[in-house]
């Protein structure tokens, strides 16, 4: 099946390490526009940390933010929208306090914290080029936010906290790490998977005629409603083998490859 339609993970897929675009990624994307295929990102970020990406990739079409749970214009403009639920949010806050786990709050459009110090907060300032807003006490935000992250340097610990915390709230939120350092929790029955379906089926695009392409579990969702799922090499393996294909890693232009390689038919 000819491809239409390619939707991107963002961090750890369309751009490096250090959060920036290669040359042969802004190439890619415009051989895809050129061919007369769609491109979009479905991201983790919030709105304001697309907005780099709509200018040098020439950006048309709605972006999938917060995991899809947020859906915006190229102009940012908020097309739909969804909240963690007052409650499920509450218990998370909670269970990230008690693990030594720090809280950031994407609520009222902004980027929230209580320790502009702590750790990975350059990275994020870095990653969505904005700064955050602090305040000592970030419960009066939980009954509107858009997404709660837990922030820890200790990997195992976030990977053990992912799995408790999906477990008890079950259907009440979705609990997935965006990358081994990040646990995102964000609305119930929205994800980046029907993102996709919403956009191709809007689109007039069958799901066999998707190709999406990302490197964390939250990703797999987007596998699932499209007919070529492509991981990135930097994937763990249980997000390889939910895709069809593997290209190389975020730090070795695996976008642009797979791109070339899987839904323009040009090989290496």
């Amino acid at each position: 099946m000819p491809i239409r339609l390619v939707v991107s993970d963002v961090d750890g897929t369309l751009v490096t390490p250090e959060k920036t675009l290669t040359p042969a990624t802004v190439a890619a994307v415009e051989r895809l526009r050129a061919r007369g295929i769609a491109f979009t990102v479905a991201s983790s970020r919030p709105p304001v940390g697309l907005r780099p990406l709509v200018a040098a990739l020439g950006l048309t079409l709605p972006l999938g933010a917060f995991n899809g749970s947020t859906i915006v214009g190229p102009d940012l403009a908020v097309l739909a929208e969804a909240f963690v639920p007052e409650a499920a949010a509450r218990i998370a806050a909670e269970r990230f306090a008690e693990g030594g786990i720090d809280l950031w709050v994407f609520a009222d459009g902004a980027w929230w914290l209580s320790d502009p110090s702590a750790p990975y907060t350059d990275l994020e300032r870095r990653t969505l080029q904005a700064e955050p807003r602090v305040a000592a006490d970030l419960a009066p935000l939980l009954d509107r936010a858009a997404k709660l992250v837990g922030v820890s340097r200790d990997a195992a610990r976030l990977a053990a906290c992912e799995t408790a915390l999906a477990a008890e709230l079950g259907a009440r939120a979705a609990v997935h790490r965006s990358q081994t350092y990040y646990l995102d929790v964000t609305p119930p029955g929205a994800d980046k998977g029907r993102f996709v379906a919403r956009l191709a089926h809007d689109l007039g695009i069958p799901a066999a005629e998707v190709a999406t392409l990302g490197d964390m579990e939250n990703d797999v969702a987007m596998f699932a409603a499209s007919g070529l799922g492509i991981a990135m090499g930097n994937a763990a393996d249980p997000v390889k083998r939910a895709a069809r294909v593997v290209t190389e890693a975020n730090d070795a232009d695996g976008f642009a490859r797979a791109v070339a390689r899987y839904v323009l038919g040009e090989g290496d």
